[in-house]
């Protein structure tokens, strides 16, 4: 349990160049907050920029998290010190002892958390010496070549101290579709056992959990420590980088709102969990009707992407807003 604040309020940003504060066309006097809203949906209220919802933070300096708010709170537009915020509430601010103490989980989340739990708790980008390197499924504990939750497999390598593991299919292997360095190998998570028995390299595992049927090589990955954190802090990503979508979920190639894709940008790149990008669509090829030139117009943007999981070399973001079609290979560079 962790404690909330009364005293927790949203601002608006200021515009660039300029002290005074703008206003979205058409944004709502007064907003009550309702389950499954995020931070994300609020701010593009009343924003035209809603990655800079840091920025619109008007709290309580001794408040400990004022990034929480939850279904019921009410949301009032106001002007303070000559600028409009958005308040919890009446908008007086008071430095009340009383807290409401909430689970932080009943918090409404920065981003749809349904659209990208999956990743966050069980997708791996490894190296292909690290997959080479990793145990593998040999077979069904009788030879047979596929299994599911219940059954026991025999697994083969080097196996260590650990007891728990994970099972993976080996995925895409992502390449930069500039230089053609090799990125990054996903690794699929498909299943999960405990291992029972252990006679040289040969294990004997019991499987708990699958989602696929389990198949030989498929290979078998001690548990990684991590953390499922619903409230991102967004920011610009740095000045001058600059990458492409490479793949996205399911291997589609048209792309829109809510669907989650990989970058060929990662840790190397100073790209970090919460870097805002804009998405780029490419430029059509003109004829100049003059000179007879094949002229390409500029690129033009097309949406706003965030990134919510970084690898050294890769890392996956959500689309959270589509202006027309998007496509694999569509550029990304931080927002202007």
């Amino acid at each position: 349990m962790k404690k909330a604040v009364l005293g927790l309020c949203l601002g608006l940003i200021m515009a660039a160049n300029a002290d005074v504060l703008s206003l979205k066309a058409g944004h709502p006097q007064t907003y009550v907050v309702k389950k499954g809203d995020t931070l994300w949906d609020i701010s593009a209220m009343y924003l035209e920029d809603p990655w800079l919802w840091p920025e619109l933070w008007h709290y309580n300096p001794q408040v400990n998290n004022p990034h929480l708010i939850y279904p019921g709170d009410v949301l009032n537009l106001v002007w303070i010190d000559g600028k409009p915020r958005l308040v919890k509430g009446s908008g007086v601010v008071k430095l009340d002892p009383q807290m409401r103490i909430s689970d932080v989980g009943s918090a409404i989340p920065s981003i749809p958390l349904d659209a990208v739990a999956p990743f966050l708790s069980r997708s791996r980008i490894l190296t292909e010496d690290e997959l080479k390197a990793a145990p593998y499924v040999l077979a069904g504990e009788r030879g047979n070549i596929v299994a599911g939750a219940g059954d026991q497999i025999l697994g083969r390598g080097n196996f260590g101290q650990e007891t728990n593991y994970g099972i993976y299919r080996i995925g895409q292997l992502y390449r930069d579709p500039k230089t053609g360095e090799k990125l990054g190998v996903e690794a699929i998570d498909i299943g999960g056992g405990q291992l029972q028995s252990l006679e040289g390299d040969v294990a004997t595992i019991d499987l708990h959990r699958s989602t696929q049927e389990i198949r030989r090589a498929d290979r078998l990955l001690p548990p990684e420590e991590r953390k499922l954190n619903a409230h991102f802090e967004p920011n610009a990503a740095p000045e001058g980088v600059d990458g492409y979508i490479i793949a996205v979920e399911g291997g589609l190639t048209q792309i829109g709102s809510m669907d989650v894709v990989t970058l060929n940008l990662g840790e190397r790149n100073q790209v970090t969990t919460g870097d805002v990008m804009a998405i780029y669509s490419h430029g059509i090829l003109v004829r100049d009707p003059i000179t007879n030139e094949r002229i390409k117009a500029p690129d033009i943007q097309a949406g706003i992407l965030m990134v919510f999981q970084s690898y050294e070399k890769l890392s996956y973001a959500l689309v959270l807003k589509a202006e027309q079609s998007l496509k694999v290979g569509d550029r990304v560079s931080s927002p202007r």
